[in-house]
């Protein structure tokens, strides 16, 4: 989790999305954990490749089960790079999650509309550390409502709700 102190500025990727009375309070990337399914895939993937190697004598299977893993092996290098470039923004004013690698996708709540929020932590997550926010607004359905993988869930709450209900 990235504090933004003032003069700080978002990544390029998120700055173009700030209004310019704005001030951040939080950038940061979803948890790493968000990368388990696809890490477990591509291992999978190479193990049934190698335990199909010793099994299949035939050049040309032999070439198409690697081939296939190669290609399991690109969509998990494309997972991680769409995992860089996605960030979850708190600002003074709003809540973003800008995600895509090509096909950008800005999702938004204003903080005058959030009227609950909670967060949800599994087992996977109290061990790894990360949880899940669930937002809801006056009878609305917003963009953004629930964010996946958020690190450090209590103190993000924490910091959220005191935006959200700033003291006297």
């Amino acid at each position: 989790m990235k504090l933004v102190t003032p003069g700080d500025a978002a990544p390029a990727s998120v700055n173009r999305y700030l209004l310019p009375h704005e001030q951040q309070v939080i950038t940061m990337r979803r948890h790493p954990a968000i990368l388990i399914g696809p890490v477990a895939l591509v291992l999978g993937g190479l193990i049934a490749a190698g335990v199909l190697s010793s099994v299949i004598g035939d050049p040309t299977a032999l070439a198409v089960i690697w081939w296939v893993w190669l290609l399991l092996l690109v969509w998990f290098v494309w997972k991680v790079a769409e995992w860089s470039v996605d960030y979850f923004v708190i600002t003074s004013a709003r809540l973003l999650l800008t995600t895509g690698l090509i096909t950008r996708q800005v999702d938004m709540m204003p903080l005058g509309k959030v009227t609950d929020m909670r967060f949800e932590r599994s087992f996977m997550g109290r061990l790894l550390g990360y949880g899940t926010f669930v937002m809801e607004s006056a009878g609305q359905d917003q963009a953004l409502s629930r964010i996946n993988f958020v690190p450090y869930p209590e103190q993000l709450y924490l910091e959220i709700v005191g935006l959200i209900f700033p003291g006297d």
